[in-house]
């Protein structure tokens, strides 16, 4: 069992934390969020387990996971990419990885 590769971002106050499960198996350890959140589920499948119950889904799926929920990934096809996805209250700054930027764009912090 791995943990899934992630990348997270911050722009327009939109917050985003990408999961890449490479492989069937790969589990995003429990865990909670203070806000309602939508997760993408982009590519693959994979199991939710919340409040003891598990749920599949097959991409493209969204799933709307309730708040403090505690919820935990597992992948059921590899190369399973989820995307968990949530405004941001009360913060202006970006967070970006320079490797997000496209060739010709030019990207000036706010």
């Amino acid at each position: 069992m791995n943990t899934p590769e992630i990348q997270i971002a911050s722009v327009g106050n939109v917050w985003t934390r990408m999961m890449h499960f490479k492989n069937i198996g790969d589990i995003e350890q429990g865990h909670s969020h203070q806000f309602h959140h939508a997760t993408l589920l982009a590519a693959g499948s994979v199991r939710i387990r919340a409040n003891g119950k598990e749920t599949d889904f097959t991409a493209p799926h969204l799933i709307w996971i309730h708040k403090d929920t505690h919820h935990e990934l597992e992948a059921l096809a590899p190369d399973t990419v989820c995307a968990c996805i949530h405004g941001v209250r009360g913060n202006n700054n970006d967070l970006i990885d320079p490797g997000m930027i496209p060739s010709g764009v030019i990207y000036e912090a706010s």
